[in-house]
């Protein structure tokens, strides 16, 4: 390869697990792999959405694995992995985003609550990156991508432990891809306000939630899951193989404007 040849980006031949996948921005992540090419797992505690978003997933032309998944319990991650590498022989990309809040304060949030908001969004990725370590990448270079949130940077009332497991989880990516290189990569993407089923009524245009964050942001307006899953088809692909270590900020440019 000479020196202005490039990799194409694309996730093309890629088996893909997407652990919260089923909704909001994995859901786009996990449609915009399919849609690409990969094979896609893509996962959550609901049989039901799991079901859902596999048959879109086919629908897109990927092979799938139907498995539920509960990331607080590690032998339930164990047999997601058991089942992808018995059907696909291997894993080269795995995505984290598993959901919790809770939309408590400082003052208000109880000790279950911080558990359980900690459990999912930061033990829970490390649990998948212990479980799947040993199969990802066995054919080459594997990638992991995390998903982290504008929260870790910025101070947004009543996310006190979201914001705080969110940026521990920018540090855990940090740490995580010196540890596990060269073998796999491990990067994060920063979303800012992505308009999903969850977070459209709180975003619709015309409230005042709405114009606080478009007047804030570069194309005034909220972002879409898409938005955030053509930047994971850029960290999944072979295009990035120089990339690690690295917290992606996907905003147009909301952080930057508070500072």
């Amino acid at each position: 390869m000479t020196d202005y040849e490039h990799e194409p980006i694309t996730v093309a031949d890629k088996r893909a697990v997407v652990i919260g996948g089923t909704s909001g921005i994995g859901r786009g992540i996990a449609r915009a792999f399919a849609a690409e090419g990969a094979d896609v797992t893509a996962t959550s505690r609901t049989p039901e959405r799991v079901d859902d978003t596999a048959a879109e997933l086919e629908d897109l032309g990927a092979d799938v694995v139907r498995e539920t998944c509960d990331v607080t319990d590690r032998e339930s991650l164990v047999a997601l992995r058991d089942r992808v590498h018995e059907a696909f022989g291997g894993v080269d990309v795995l995505v984290n985003s598993p959901s919790a809040i809770a939309r408590k304060g400082v003052l208000e949030i109880d000790d279950d609550e911080w558990d359980t908001v900690f459990d999912v969004q930061l033990k829970g990725p490390h649990r998948a990156v212990q479980t799947f370590a040993d199969v990802l990448g066995t054919d080459g270079g594997g990638s992991v991508i995390n998903i982290s949130s504008a929260s870790s940077v910025t101070a947004i009332d009543s996310l006190a432990a979201y914001s705080a497991a969110k940026g521990a989880t920018d540090s855990y990516t940090r740490v995580a891809a010196r540890e596990l290189g060269p073998a796999v990569r491990v990067n994060a993407i920063r979303p800012g306000f992505i308009r999903t089923e969850q977070t459209k009524a709180a975003y619709a245009e015309g409230t005042e939630r709405h114009q606080a964050v478009t007047e804030r942001t570069y194309d005034d307006r909220i972002g879409d899951p898409a938005d955030v899953a053509s930047t994971a088809v850029f960290l999944a692909s072979d295009a990035s193989r120089y990339v690690s270590g690295e917290i992606v900020t996907v905003d147009s440019g909301f952080i930057q404007s508070a500072l």
